[in-house]
């Protein structure tokens, strides 16, 4: 009985070593976190300055100073920040200005593309820049009539500049950006 017992046994070891033998086991691919927001609304923002735009619904906008705004997407933990100035016979000083503020973040930028917008119905024109690589910011504008008006946009995430984290995020916002940039116009 006992051999009967240690066969049947050593059969059933056997059974199981031979069917559990595969393949060698390969580690599956790091999967990373799937970032959705929800589609866009846009309503006009009037205001007391001379300029109004459309923006997006979700976002919270407030006043700070002098016709300067923070446009904040308190989900994505990112600032949009508005100035304006009026332009006084500076025009070139302003533009400068602006320019400058984007080519400081070269040193972190692997690339700045540079997008034109001229809209010469509005009177609005300016450049849009997608600065791609982990700059503290990925998106800026300046927008004038170059005759009276100037307003400059900046986006800002409260986290360590990271593109390839960030980047859902931001490409939401920059579609904001320049939606605000197309529907601008001057009172």
């Amino acid at each position: 009985m006992l051999k009967k017992i240690i066969a049947f046994s050593a059969i059933v070891i056997m059974s199981l070593l031979s069917f559990s033998c595969k393949d060698d086991v390969l580690p599956k691919p790091s999967s990373y976190l799937r970032l959705d927001y929800p589609e866009a609304k846009y309503v006009n923002f009037e205001n007391e300055c001379p300029f109004a735009f459309e923006m997006n619904s979700d976002a919270v906008i407030k006043k700070e100073t002098d016709c300067g705004f923070t446009i904040t997407y308190p989900k994505m933990k990112a600032t949009i920040y508005l100035t304006y100035k009026p332009v006084t016979k500076n025009i070139n000083e302003l533009l400068r200005d602006a320019q400058k503020l984007t080519y400081e973040h070269v040193i972190k930028a692997d690339d700045i593309l540079e997008q034109p917008y001229l809209n010469p119905d509005k009177k609005v024109y300016g450049m849009f820049y997608q600065v791609e690589g982990n700059a503290a910011t990925n998106s800026q504008f300046y927008a004038t009539d170059s005759t009276k008006h100037f307003v400059t946009g900046s986006v800002y995430f409260y986290a360590k500049p990271n593109y390839d984290s960030i980047m859902p995020a931001a490409s939401y916002i920059k579609n904001d950006m320049q939606r605000l940039m197309e529907t601008l116009k001057w009172k």
